[in-house]
């Protein structure tokens, strides 16, 4: 059988292509029927049963402005302190806004910049500002070894079934999946068990926290019917610059704050402009999260890290 016909050798070959973005010297090992990584010269899979991914998002790397007047530092500090976890976390996620302008310069600088995390993979997915004038092709240049359609993926690890979704091109008002990358999620989860956690990444949020700033999906629904069966669903976003959880049903969405500059709470003045703080406020706005998956525990635990 080849390894096209073959979820196992996907999937590993799906990781080691988003790895060899970054160089990684990346291991990995089947426990149990699990696909694990780890680097080269660290403890054996077999010895790390527990998932342990960081989350960063909205670096907007190229933006100028009063409120945060460098992003290219507040990045910097932020993959320090991802760096400077007491674990060296599985994966790394970047969910959206790499780059502001979506210019050649800001992906190649962000995509030096992400080599700086000290982890096997580095996954991303890409935001509006990513894909602001050529239908994220740029974006896909850099980032879109191994994707499929404009730029989604999955792959399985320590037994968890992830996918990296796409919401932010053909966009009216509100975020957009597209009839392709839902028959793809169907077909996806088709033949997973129902006690498989699902982890979704994407960088509009999933639900519907403020419709009238764009901060939702409008095909999201159909996507979420495709996952009623399993019982644990989570769903991490970007976008909106700050922390917010809501769970419906076996669902439970946790939007992720910022590298750059926070925005208004939904409803909080005309329209989400960045929002410029009093001196020495900034990093409070700012931080990245900690999730941690144990096998046999539907939740995960989520830790918010403000920067420091």
């Amino acid at each position: 059988m080849s390894d096209e016909q073959d979820p196992q050798q996907m999937t590993r070959r799906q990781l080691m292509r988003h790895s060899a973005w970054f160089g990684a010297a990346v291991g990995l090992a089947v426990v149990g029927g699990e696909v694990v990584s780890h680097i080269a010269g660290t403890a054996s899979a077999a010895e790390r049963p527990t998932l342990r991914f960081a989350q960063v998002s909205d670096s907007h790397i190229g933006f100028t402005g009063t409120a945060n007047t460098s992003v290219t530092d507040t990045f910097t500090e932020a993959i320090a302190q991802v760096n400077a976890l007491d674990y060296e976390p599985d994966f790394i996620i970047h969910t959206g806004d790499l780059t502001h302008l979506a210019t050649q310069e800001q992906f190649d600088q962000v995509k030096q910049m992400m080599q700086g995390f000290k982890t096997p993979h580095v996954f991303t997915v890409p935001g509006e500002h990513d894909s602001s004038d050529d239908g994220g092709s740029r974006y896909r240049s850099v980032f879109g070894n191994g994707t499929r359609g404009d730029g989604w993926y999955s792959f399985d690890i320590a037994g968890v079934h992830v996918m990296g979704l796409v919401n932010t091109l053909n966009l009216k008002n509100l975020g957009h999946l597209g009839q392709d990358q839902l028959d793809w999620i169907q077909q996806e989860v088709a033949g997973l068990s129902s006690d498989t956690p699902i982890i979704v990444f994407s960088h509009i949020p999933l639900f519907a926290m403020y419709p009238q700033w764009g901060w939702g999906t409008d095909d999201a629904t159909q996507a979420l019917s495709h996952l009623k069966r399993f019982s644990s669903v989570t769903c991490l976003n970007g976008h909106v610059h700050q922390l917010f959880t809501k769970t419906e049903g076996n669902v439970t969405f946790y939007s992720g704050t910022t590298t750059a500059y926070p925005l208004p709470k939904p409803g909080d003045g005309p329209a989400p402009k960045p929002v410029t703080l009093p001196a020495g406020k900034l990093h409070e706005a700012l931080g990245i999260r900690e999730v941690t998956y144990r096998k046999g525990r539907q939740q995960l635990a989520i830790k918010e890290q403000t920067l420091k």
